[in-house]
């Protein structure tokens, strides 16, 4: 955390002088004269952070956005906390008639509640990791004391937070910008896994994508259908492939999947002749050996509820741009009874370098919905998990085991910055340039 500049400081202490103009008038005349003169100072600092900066670079506008919404919460939140010791002294020395008194706190508490009030605009128009619960929380219980307090607190701690880890990203990137270090010899397939899609509006990959391009990656998407089962996908996901090739001339293509989109990818390179246009597979937690709660599940729920899910999802699927989503099919396919075969039918091909990433999870409290819920399933059954696949199951040629030094963990959707969460001990983009990174030095 970067420290508190000395200039809002002096702000502080220049608003003070201002805010209380009533009470000093009373005991010392000169001081009037003092806060006229640093009236408009002080007015024209506070606008410098409410109006925009003249950049042009959006994620730089937002970034001073944060920062100007930040450092005026600081200046309203201490400027009201010394104003209660102020007006609590003034309260009790002072022999000021009612006029007076009724200023004295008017002036500063509509001052105070002015500048939070426009640093919690900024901050909400600018922070992107502030959780919906607590806007809804400000939403609802900013009138109520103590209580807002804590949330503005909130506000104002999250925004500093991204506001400095975003900035020395900023910096990062532009430092190597011209270094390009995922500049890779074949271009990058992002491959998504069960229950999503491709779509434009919502990146299934989050911010990596344009972590990966700013750094000089060419980045493609496999764009398969949400769910069907891995033979299928493969074989839209060859189509794909195919037309990477024809567009831009590459001999091969490096493969970056995620969970299922894995198993979909392998059936790609080892069954359907990806291989001779396949350099490398990185499966990102898939689930090789199965997921047990799959085949636990499917135990337990009745062949009409089982229909019912698969209808009601191809009905939705299809509306959102599937032409034959296959609910169970996809499901069935990630069962660990269904994965014993995966290794014969799938045999890894020599011209393929492979290799895998897995995740794992501290606590249910890691998570939301449903992965909380998928851990402690899992963990019953397996061990350590993402939330969706166990440990071991994601093992698949070599292996990288990510951990964080906080106790947080890293789930299913932490490892593709599903939610753009920045999380503590763990730059999830970073960790995706760096690896890309390490393909282009492997010459692929």
């Amino acid at each position: 955390m970067k420290k508190t500049s000395p200039v809002l400081i002096l702000y502080l202490a220049a608003m003070l002088l201002i805010m209380n103009i009533m009470p000093l008038a009373g005991a010392v005349k000169p001081l009037i004269v003092t806060a006229a003169i640093l009236l408009p100072l002080v007015c024209a600092a506070l606008l410098a952070h409410i109006l925009p900066g003249s950049t042009s670079d959006p994620e730089s506008k937002r970034l001073r956005r944060l920062k100007k919404g930040a450092d005026l919460v600081w200046l309203g939140g201490w400027a009201a906390a010394a104003e209660t010791v102020i007006l609590i002294i003034f309260f009790i020395v002072s022999d000021a008639g009612a006029a007076v008194k009724i200023l004295s706190v008017v002036i500063p508490v509509l001052t105070a509640a002015l500048i939070l009030f426009t640093g919690v605009i900024r901050i909400t128009a600018g922070a992107k990791q502030i959780k919906l619960r607590d806007h809804v929380l400000l939403l609802c219980l900013w009138w109520c004391p103590v209580v807002n307090i804590f949330i503005i607190r909130k506000f104002y701690k999250t925004a500093r937070r991204e506001y400095v880890f975003e900035s020395d990203k900023e910096e990062l990137d532009n430092i190597r910008a011209e270094s390009q270090i995922c500049k890779t010899k074949y271009p990058i397939l992002l491959v998504h896994g069960i229950f999503f899609r491709d779509w434009q509006l919502v990146n299934y990959w989050g911010r990596i994508p344009a972590a990966l391009i700013r750094n000089g990656a060419k980045v493609y998407y496999g764009g398969q259908q949400s769910a069907m089962h891995v033979c299928d996908s493969a074989a839209e996901l060859k189509k794909t492939i195919e037309k990477i090739i024809a567009e831009t001339g590459a001999e091969k293509v490096n493969i970056i999947a995620h969970s299922k989109g894995g198993l979909d990818s392998r059936y790609a390179i080892s069954c359907l002749g990806m291989d001779r246009y396949v350099a490398t597979l990185t499966t990102i937690n898939t689930p090789h050996k199965g997921c047990d709660m799959v085949d636990y599940l499917l135990d337990r729920t009745s062949e009409g509820f089982q229909s019912f899910l698969h209808r009601k999802y191809g009905s939705i699927f299809t509306r959102l741009g599937d032409t034959t989503p296959d609910f169970l099919a996809g499901v069935h396919d990630l069962s660990a009874e269904r994965a014993k075969s995966y290794d014969e039918e799938m045999p890894d091909s020599p011209a393929v370098s492979y290799r895998s990433v897995m995740s794992i999870m501290s606590s249910a409290g890691s998570a939301g919905l449903p992965l909380n819920i998928g851990y402690l399933l899992i963990k019953k059954l397996n061990g350590a998990n993402d939330g969706l696949v166990w440990e071991d199951s994601a093992v698949h040629g070599s292996h990288r085991l990510i951990t964080t030094k906080k106790k947080r963990g890293l789930s299913h959707g932490d490892i593709i910055d599903l939610m753009r969460e920045n999380i503590e001990g763990f730059d999830v983009r970073e960790f995706y340039v760096s690896m890309v990174s390490e393909l282009r030095e492997q010459g692929f």
